[in-house]
């Protein structure tokens, strides 16, 4: 079955309670640090790496809960490995943007630019592979991470010690207000993440569309 012109799935309804759900571990996540809970759970520092309590990893719950809420209502792409094939090229773009920005330490003009010209270009190349599930992420991946950037704007503002204003060591500690935020907060929330929840989420929901679809054809005709 192609792709619908026409969603029947209101985006709204679909990402409604995933959003809520990631605002309330949003929430817990600035309260374990600000009241020093444990570290593994949540993590204070630069970038809070590893830690359990976090809204990372509800983007592997949520790609694969749209995606089958998406294949119930009618809204299924041509094939599950077209979907996993072009999340993987998001992802792929995504990186080579992250390293060619980020990671090489060869200068040339320009540099960053283009490193986030690329991760921009990942964010929309899952749609190519199933665009109702890609619209649905974006719109969970904006949800998602805009309180984020809010919550950042007042933990930098008020120093709070959290891995949403400390920065890493290697970078000057006594950068301007306004560089530090959208260097480390803007940027990183509404171009990285979004881009790893519309290439991570369309991968897991392709693989769930493909373990659904093979589940199905395996399943013994009724006699």
């Amino acid at each position: 079955m192609t792709e619908t012109s026409q969603s029947r799935v209101s985006i709204a309804k679909l990402i409604f309670i995933p959003s809520l759900i990631t605002l309330g571990v949003t929430v817990l996540r600035v309260v374990g640090e600000l009241q020093h809970w444990p570290n593994a759970l949540f993590n204070p520092a630069p970038g809070g790496p590893g830690s359990i309590i976090g809204i990372t990893w509800l983007v592997l719950i949520f790609g694969v809960y749209f995606a089958l809420k998406l294949a119930r209502a009618g809204e299924t792409p041509p094939g599950a490995g077209r979907v996993i094939g072009y999340a993987l090229l998001g992802l792929v773009v995504v990186f080579a943007g992250g390293f060619l920005g980020f990671g090489i330490a060869a200068a040339f003009p320009g540099k960053i630019v283009i490193g986030l010209v690329l991760i921009a270009v990942g964010i929309f190349v899952p749609f190519l592979g199933w665009k109702a599930l890609a619209r649905v992420l974006l719109a969970y991946a904006f949800a998602a991470r805009i309180p984020v950037v809010i919550l950042m704007y007042f933990a930098m503002r008020g120093n709070w010690g959290t891995h949403y204003d400390v920065i890493p060591p290697e970078f000057p500690q006594d950068m301007d207000f306004w560089t530090k935020y959208i260097q480390f907060g803007v940027v990183p929330q509404l171009v990285m993440w979004i881009a790893f929840t519309t290439g991570v989420g369309s991968l897991l929901g392709g693989i769930a569309l493909a373990l659904t679809r093979r589940s199905k054809a395996q399943s013994p005709l009724p006699a």
